[in-house]
C-alpha cells in the first residue's frame, strides 16, 4: 500500500471520528442494535448451529478422502454428478448463510470444484424445504413455486458460471493438491471404511439439522410432527455419535480432527462476529427500525416493480443478515406496506443466500475478486427474475 493512500485512510478515519454524530438518538439505537442483533446470534445460531458445523468441516477436511471429494466434486467430475450433488447437499442442511460456511470452506479446501462449491454454498441457505413451504402458505403459492424453481437454477447457473470465469485458477489451484491448510492423516491406511466415515457425518449432520428443527406452522403435517421429537432424536444422534468417536477413532486421529475444526473456527469466528455486528449498525435487527439505515428509505424503494425497485431489495437483502425462516414474516410486513410482487421475490433469492457477515468469511477464502463476482451475480441475476416475475403476475 503507497504511503499516500495510508495517509488517506488515516484522514478519513479521522474525520469520521471527528464528525459521528454520536448524539444524534438514531446513531445511539444503531450502536445499540448492533450489540443485541450480535447477543441474539450468540444465543440462537453459534452452539447449535455454528460449532457443529466447525465439527463437520474440521471432520470433511480430515477424515474424507481427496479423490472422493473429485469423485463427486471434483472440476473434472460430470456436471450433472457434481452440481446435483452439491445442490442437494445444501439443500438437505437447511442452514442459515453464516452456518454453510464452514461446510463450503470444507468440500472447498478438500478439493472440490469451485463451481459445485459455490453451488453448495447458494444451496445451503436458499434451498430450504421448509422455507419453501412457509413461502408458499404465508405469501402465495405463486411466489413460492417462483422461489422454488429460482433458487435451484441460481445455484447451478452462478456455480457454473463462476467455474467458467475463473477455470484456470481453479485448474491451478487443484493442481497443487490439498489445501495446505487441510489436516489429513499423514497418508496412514485408513482404519475405516468409506461407508463408516459416510455415516459419521452423516450423523453429525443429522444433529446439525435436528437440533435446529424449527417450529413450523402446526398445519404442515411432518415437519410438526418431526419438531415434537426432534430433542429426542438429537439425544439418540448424540449418543450414536459419541459410540462411534469411541470405538471407531484413535487418539492421533481425534486431535487432527480437532485441529482441522481449530482451524476453520479461528478463521470465520472473528469475520463472522464482526460482521453481524456491522449489520446490525447498519440495518438493525429484522422486523426492528433501529439501524443508521431508516426501514422506511427501504420500504420506499421496493414499491412497484421498476428495476429499481427490485435492484433495491436485491441488494438490502444481500447485505442484510436473516436467520433461517425469518426472512417470510418480514416479507409479509412488508408487502402488507406495499412492496411489489417482483421485489419480494428478488429479496427471497438474494437475502438467505447472503449476508454482510457471509461476505466477508467467502473473500478470507475465494479472495476480493471471486467474491465480487459471486455477490454481483447473485444480486443482478435476483433483480432480473424479480422483474421478470413482477411483470407476469402484475
Amino acid at each position: 500500500m503507497k504511503e499516500r493512500t495510508k495517509l488517506l485512510i488515516l484522514v478519513g478515519v479521522f474525520l469520521a471520528a471527528y464528525f459521528l454524530p454520536i448524539q444524534h438518538p438514531r446513531v445511539q439505537g444503531a450502536f445499540l442494535e448492533g450489540l443485541n442483533l450480535l447477543k441474539d446470534y450468540a444465543r440462537q445460531h453459534v452452539l447449535l448451529c455454528l460449532v457443529p458445523a466447525f465439527f463437520i468441516a474440521g471432520a470433511i477436511s480430515h477424515f474424507v478422502r481427496q479423490g472422493a471429494v473429485m469423485r463427486y466434486l471434483g472440476a473434472s467430475a460430470p456436471r450433472p454428478v457434481a452440481y446435483g450433488v452439491s445442490s442437494i447437499s445444501g439443500a438437505v442442511l437447511a442452514v442459515c448463510s453464516c452456518t454453510v460456511l464452514p461446510l463450503f470452506a470444507g468440500i472447498y479446501r478438500r478439493g472440490a470444484g469451485l463451481g459445485p462449491a459455490i453451488a453448495f454454498l447458494y444451496s445451503g441457505p436458499a434451498i430450504n424445504v421448509l422455507a419453501m413451504i412457509l413461502t408458499a402458505r404465508v405469501l402465495g403459492l405463486r411466489i413460492g413455486i417462483a422461489r422454488a424453481v429460482g433458487a435451484v437454477a441460481f445455484a447451478v447457473v452462478i456455480g457454473l458460471i463462476m467455474a467458467t470465469l475463473f477455470r484456470k485458477e481453479d485448474e491451478a489451484r487443484l493442481a497443487n493438491g490439498p489445501d495446505p491448510f487441510a489436516v489429513t492423516g499423514g497418508g496412514e491406511t485408513p482404519r475405516r471404511t468409506g461407508l463408516q466415515d459416510a455415516t459419521f457425518l452423516g450423523t453429525m449432520i443429522a444433529i446439525l439439522v435436528f437440533a435446529n428443527w424449527g417450529a413450523p406452522n402446526q398445519a404442515i403435517g411432518v415437519f410438526a410432527a418431526v419438531y415434537r421429537i426432534h430433542w429426542p432424536l438429537t439425544i439418540v444422534l448424540l449418543a450414536v455419535l459419541t459410540w462411534m468417536i469411541v470405538r471407531w477413532f484413535n487418539r492421533e486421529e481425534l486431535s487432527g480432527w480437532m485441529q482441522a475444526t481449530w482451524s476453520f473456527a479461528k478463521q470465520i469466528t472473528p469475520l463472522l462476529l464482526g460482521g453481524i455486528l456491522v449489520s446490525g449498525w447498519l440495518m438493525g435487527r429484522p422486523g426492528l427500525d433501529a439501524g443508521l439505515i431508516p426501514s422506511s428509505w427501504v420500504a420506499s424503494s421496493v414499491g412497484g416493480n421498476s428495476l429499481l425497485a427490485n435492484l433495491a431489495s436485491a441488494i438490502v437483502g444481500a447485505f442484510m443478515y436473516f436467520a433461517t425462516l425469518t426472512e417470510v414474516p418480514i416479507l409479509q410486513t412488508l408487502l402488507g406496506s406495499g412492496m411489489g410482487q417482483g421485489p419480494a421475490l428478488a429479496l427471497l433469492l438474494a437475502g438467505p443466500a447472503l449476508s454482510l457477515p457471509s461476505m466477508l468469511v467467502i473473500n478470507s477464502y475465494l479472495g476480493p475478486k471471486k467474491t465480487i463476482t459471486y455477490i454481483a451475480l447473485v444480486i443482478v441475476m435476483a433483480t432480473a427474475t424479480g422483474v421478470v416475475f413482477g411483470a407476469l403476475v402484475r
